[in-house]
């Protein structure tokens, strides 16, 4: 190419989609903005509600901002957890080793299930996807009973795993992987065999720096699951020592939810429920996007 067509090449592709601000961009801001403000105006909801005085939490027509902030909602549920026979620390605790238990092994086992499924010939391959695919139809309430009387028949009523055990089962994250590690092509794993690599060395050092952008939104998922979910502490718990954080400020907002009071209880919950998962997709986010793009769901 000569030096006339690259300079004129580059005009062309700068002027298409520029490195910095340009005027042709104000259409695309035009857009984006009331997008962007509308699909926000939820979050500030949450955290104008956490500081509203309960004059202004039932305040009639109601007010989406806060104007005189305060933080009595959240003295008053502290006030209520202290009254609690079990510190809130032990339910914090379980529920960041739940968590972080979930997220861990639901990557490493979808991780490991999508590379079988993309890149392994055996008999019933498409069948055993097909019925995961399948499962995606079903809301967890629909399976509750069963897998109720599943955790019973093999003894895992009233222990700690059943926290844990149920949340690793989801089909999203192994849909989410395997169709992106079909993007990765065949002939990386073949060169990879030749050199003596086997199957976990692959995933290792082939499969899991090539899907990041996967693992982080299967990362998401299973955090929002597992730091979110009651389940297990409503259904298949009676020790109140081993019962997560989600369950026990739903149960100290539905408790005190009754009463005037309560509705600011109630709100300063929902805003310490809602904040780490705020902040852990903020932190993976970014590779959301590119997961989407490489697995069909557009």
């Amino acid at each position: 190419m000569s030096t006339y067509r690259k300079k004129r090449f580059h005009t062309v592709s700068s002027g298409a989609n520029p490195q910095r601000f340009d005027r042709s961009q104000i259409k695309f801001y035009l857009y984006l903005i009331p997008i962007c403000i509308v699909m926000g105006l939820p979050i500030l909801f949450i955290f104008s509600n956490a500081f509203k005085p309960l004059d202004e939490l039932f305040a009639y027509p109601p007010r989406f901002f806060v104007r005189r902030p305060t933080l009595a909602n959240f003295s008053n549920l502290f006030k209520l957890t202290g009254n609690s026979n079990i510190p809130i620390s032990r339910y914090l605790f379980n529920s960041i080793i739940i968590t972080g238990s979930a997220v861990v092994f639901t990557v490493l086992i979808s991780v490991s299930a999508g590379y079988v499924f993309s890149k392994k010939k055996f008999k019933l391959r498409g069948t055993l996807f097909h019925i995961n695919t399948l499962a995606l139809m079903f809301v967890p309430i629909a399976v509750s009973i069963p897998r109720y009387f599943i955790i019973i028949s093999v003894g895992l009523y009233d222990n700690f795993l059943v926290n844990i055990l149920p949340l690793l089962c989801m089909p999203v994250s192994l849909f989410l992987i395997k169709q992106f590690i079909d993007q990765i092509p065949g002939s990386l794993i073949e060169a990879a065999v030749i050199d003596g690599a086997g199957d976990y060395t692959i995933m290792r050092k082939i499969i899991m720096p090539l899907a990041k952008p996967a693992l982080s939104t299967v990362a998401i998922l299973a955090f929002q699951s597992s730091w979110n979910s009651t389940d297990a502490s409503s259904l298949y718990i009676s020790n109140e020592s081993l019962k997560n954080f989600s369950f026990f400020m739903s149960t100290l907002s539905g408790t005190a939810g009754n009463s005037v009071a309560g509705q600011g209880i109630s709100a300063a919950s929902a805003l310490i429920m809602f904040l780490p998962n705020l902040i852990f997709f903020i932190i993976l986010q970014s590779r959301v996007m590119n997961t989407m793009a490489h697995s069909g769901l557009k």
